[in-house]
């Protein structure tokens, strides 16, 4: 048999447009055509109704991602614009092969003779997702529900669409940029009117919120960044709201959260609350300690201040953790050449996995693109694209997206990070999001490399756990060990370890504020979709406002660019939720991160399933116990 080869992209400009709309029409009526054998299989083994099943969804697989993909990252507008028509239209098929009842018919009641384990376990999947569809409903219901699911696509496109076109800017004076590294200011030149642009891509807004000394500067730009995609979002977000509430209801759910979780590790919408709740509690003493000593800090630079905002948050922090424990930014920043970074994160994954990239000369989307290949000893297990600057009509943060479904035999595991990393100096936050991001994608590689059903492919789990290996690897750009081998400043020196010793002690002051911000995010992302309040804005603010101290800055409309709101709806909760897992699976290490049979162990049980089992099974086959709550407790308190 010959050994799957990775995608063949396109070579030439010309060839994209091609790519972005001939393959997946090409896929969807491939789906189509297995479809109609299912219904007309009457005498069909279970078996071969779930392996034709498995051809349609790899196909299925194939269209979504590479159209995904080239929506969010082509240069050229016209292959993005023919890439999210695909998206739509693969949306579309599956919604309307959800409520297809000749289809349900092949698959409901099935017997489970001769299937094993893996393959049950995919039955069942099918058969509860054909119901939470609404399959079973009557025919009325189901158009309507159609035609609620293709509507959600299109309104989640083009709340997405609006976010990555919405970059705006801000002209200030020179002077304005006081504090700001020296790279920072001379990649930012006066123009002729004597003023200086700032943009609200991620390389000018986080320098400015952690080193702008001016307060005004930080405002300034932050609520610039707070409108982004606003008011065109207004409008996309209340209708989409009121369409996901319809679904819920047409499906005898409570609310659309009650839908969401069904599949998920959290079973419900009563628990999302619960469980914000125990964040809560567990954060608000700890929090509001931290809170007076930043509002105590502010006060010297503003006598007047009368709270600390989100725009003095990370500015704040820096400060305090520069004056008390010695943790300079700027001079962290030093270490972290984004061009010793790259090769320092691949190295580190590639010796905690057992695994090796090799650079690949292959064709892109972009020049900027860097592809390798994914080894174990000579079996090739996958490929990885890395597109990581900023530019225009791009994915605007930072996120994994998968590229090919792996299937055992048949095809390679590709994914992509799309990220918008300074070429220069990162900010150690950076450097803790790239090791982020690539902990999704070596979970994708590794979870597609011996899968067999697409639908377990990769990181297709539970939803609430997907982040878990993701924030467990970004302890490792906090080890001064693993550091070492890669931080360097400009002289070749490495980071000292007592630097990283005092960053991880610093770490631990505003911890609980953080959480309250992410909890904030999670009560404004279950709030919308669970209460739907007519005044947004306001809805908002007060959300933000009870969740933490901090204050939000008055007047913004953060709900607009709120990218989650598509693909995690109601459940941003999964942060924390699967942070809770990540601090219990980093116990297992000890004191020794790259420990390598504690690694093994982990790759071999938790990361190499992929979807194959639930989650907590994953996580307890792991722990040798069940996951719980103590790590986390333990991690917010400081230790």
């Amino acid at each position: 048999m010959t050994a799957p080869q990775p995608l063949a992209l396109p070579a030439d400009p010309s060839g994209w447009l091609a790519f972005a709309s001939d393959r997946p029409d090409a896929r969807i009526g491939r789906v189509r055509d297995i479809d109609a054998q299912l219904i007309a299989g009457h005498d069909l083994s279970p078996l071969a109704r779930l392996q034709l099943w498995n051809e349609a969804s790899i196909a299925i697989a194939e269209a979504a991602s590479e159209a995904s993909v080239l929506s969010e990252a082509h240069p050229d507008p016209a292959v993005r614009e023919a890439a999210e028509a695909r998206v739509q239209a693969i949306d579309a098929l599956l919604s309307e092969r959800a409520l297809d009842p000749r289809l349900f018919a092949v698959f409901d009641g099935l017997t489970t003779d001769g299937l094993d384990a893996a393959a049950r376990r995919l039955l069942a999947r099918i058969q509860r997702d054909f119901r939470r569809g609404g399959v079973d409903r009557d025919d009325a219901t189901r158009d309507r529900l159609r035609a609620l699911a293709e509507r959600d696509t299109a309104l989640s496109l083009r709340f997405s669409r609006n976010i990555r076109d919405g970059r705006r800017e801000l002209k200030v004076a020179p002077d304005a940029l006081a504090g700001l590294p020296q790279d920072f200011i001379d990649a930012h030149p006066v123009d002729a009117d004597g003023l200086v642009t700032l943009t609200t891509e991620y390389t000018d807004l986080m320098p400015v919120r952690e080193f702008a000394e001016r307060r005004s500067t930080r405002t300034a730009l932050l609520s610039v960044y707070n409108d982004l995609a606003w008011p065109e979002n207004d409008p996309v977000l209340a209708e989409l709201l009121a369409v996901r509430a319809e679904r819920a209801e047409l499906l005898g759910y409570g609310d659309w959260a009650d839908h969401e979780t069904e599949t998920r590790m959290i079973g419900s919408s009563a628990a999302i609350r619960s469980f914000l709740d125990r964040i809560a509690d567990a954060t608000r003493e700890v929090a509001a300690a931290e809170y007076e000593q930043l509002l105590e800090r502010l006060r010297r630079d503003e006598p007047d201040a009368d709270a600390v905002t989100s725009a003095d948050l990370w500015y704040l922090l820096g400060a305090v953790k520069r004056e008390r424990f010695a943790v300079d930014a700027q001079e962290v920043r030093a270490y972290f050449a984004f061009e010793n970074v790259l090769p320092g994160v691949l190295d580190v994954t590639a010796r905690l996995l057992e695994i090796s990239y090799r650079p690949v000369d292959a064709a892109a989307w972009h020049e900027d693109v860097r592809s390798y290949d994914v080894f174990r000893g000579e079996r090739h297990l996958g490929r990885i694209h890395l597109d990581l600057h900023p530019r225009e009509g791009k994915y605007n943060h930072a996120a994994c997206f998968g590229l090919a479904p792996g299937i055992a035999g048949r095809s390679l595991p590709e994914g992509v990070l799309l990220c918008n990393f300074s070429r220069g100096l990162l900010e150690h936050d950076q450097v803790v999001t790239f090791f982020h991001e690539f902990g999704h994608l070596v979970h994708g590689i590794l979870g597609g490399a011996d899968a067999v059903w697409a639908d377990f492919s990769g990181i297709e789990t539970e939803w609430d756990f997907v982040e878990a290996p993701s924030q467990l690897l970004e302890e490792w750009a906090w080890d001064a060990g693993v550091l070492a081998t890669f931080a360097r400043n400009e002289a070749g020196e490495p980071i000292p370890a007592d630097l990283v010793e005092r960053m991880r002690v610093a770490d631990a002051f505003g911890r609980a504020l953080e959480v309250t911000r992410q909890l904030g995010h999670a009560n404004v992302s279950y709030g919308l979709h669970v209460e739907r309040p007519a005044d947004l804005a306001g809805a908002v603010e007060r959300w933000y406002r009870e969740s933490s101290p901090v204050r939000p800055l008055p007047g913004g409309h953060t709900y607009a660019g709120f990218g989650h709101l598509t693909g995690y709806g109601a459940c941003y909760y999964t942060y924390q939720w699967s942070l809770v897992i990540a601090r219990d699976l980093l116990s297992a290490f000890g004191d020794d991160l790259m420990d390598p049979a504690v690694a093994r162990r982990y790759r071999e049980r938790v990361l190499e399933p992929g979807g194959s089992r639930d989650a907590a099974d994953l996580v307890a086959d792991f722990l040798g116990r069940p996951s719980s709550f103590d790590a986390y407790r333990d991690w917010l308190a400081g230790a």
